[in-house]
C-alpha cells in the first residue's frame, strides 16, 4: 500500500505533475482527469486536466468515447477498473485507444468519483507497460484516493466562477441549513446569504437552490 504523497504546488497542473512524478515507480507517465460538462447532457464529459499537456488531444478522444467511458459508471462495475489497452475493445472503432497506443501506452487504470444525478469525475492513469496483476492497479487506485481531495479542490478553483462566499453559502445549503441558519453561521444578514445564493444561481445558469448545488458539485466546487 502506497503512502500518501505531499504536494507543494496548489495549482491543478502542479498537482498532476507532482502526482505523475510520484507514480514513476509504477511506470505511470500520464494522468487524465475527466469531468461532467455542467451544461451538457448526462453523457457529456470534458477534459478537466491532463499531464503531460501534450496528450490533450488523446484525452479529448477519451472523453468523447463510449466503449470505456461514461456508460460504465451506470453499470454494476466496481469503482476501479484496469485493462491492457490493446487487448480490450474494438481498436478499429476506438479512436482513443489507437491514440494512446501510438504514444506508447499499454495499460490504463480508471478510478471514478461519483457525483449527484449519475455524473462522475474520472481519473485515468496510463503506463507504457503491461501490469503483471491486480496489485499494481490497486496501488494506483490507492494513490488516486489519497490525492483526490486536493485535486478536487484545485478542479473547483479552476473550473468554477463562484466566489469563496458563494461557494460557502451553497455548501451550507447543501448541509441543509436555511438562509437564516447560514447567516448565523457566517455572522452576516439573511439578506446577504440570499444575495450570494442568487449570484451563484445566475453564474450556474439555474433558477433554484437545489439545481445550483447539484451543478456546483459537477464543477467540483462542493
Amino acid at each position: 500500500m502506497q503512502d500518501p504523497v505531499n504536494f507543494d504546488s496548489a495549482s491543478l497542473d502542479g498537482l498532476l505533475s507532482d502526482w505523475v512524478g510520484a507514480l514513476r515507480e509504477f511506470s505511470v507517465e500520464a494522468v487524465a482527469v475527466l469531468g461532467p460538462d455542467p451544461f451538457g447532457g448526462p453523457e457529456a464529459r470534458q477534459v478537466v486536466a491532463v499531464h503531460p499537456p501534450l496528450l490533450a488531444d488523446a484525452a479529448m478522444a477519451l472523453a468523447e468515447s463510449r466503449d470505456f467511458g461514461a456508460p460504465w459508471r451506470e453499470s454494476d462495475a466496481p469503482l476501479v477498473a484496469w485493462q491492457h489497452i490493446a487487448k480490450s475493445g474494438d481498436l478499429g472503432a476506438s479512436r482513443w485507444r489507437l491514440m494512446w497506443l501510438a504514444r506508447g501506452f499499454q495499460t490504463v487504470v480508471r478510478v471514478e468519483f461519483s457525483l449527484p444525478a449519475g455524473r462522475a469525475f474520472e481519473c485515468f492513469m496510463f503506463s507504457p507497460r503491461e501490469f503483471a496483476g491486480r496489485a499494481e492497479a490497486a496501488s494506483l487506485a490507492w494513490s488516486a484516493l489519497n490525492i483526490w481531495p486536493l485535486v478536487k479542490r484545485a478542479i473547483g478553483a479552476a473550473r468554477s466562477a463562484l466566489s469563496p462566499r458563494e461557494r460557502e453559502c451553497l455548501k451550507l445549503a447543501f448541509e441543509g441549513l436555511t438562509a437564516r441558519q447560514s447567516s448565523e453561521r457566517l455572522s452576516c444578514t439573511e439578506r446577504t446569504v440570499n444575495y450570494h445564493l442568487a449570484n451563484a444561481m445566475s453564474k450556474l445558469r439555474v433558477d433554484n437552490k437545489m439545481a445550483a448545488i447539484q451543478r456546483a458539485c459537477w464543477f467540483g466546487a462542493l
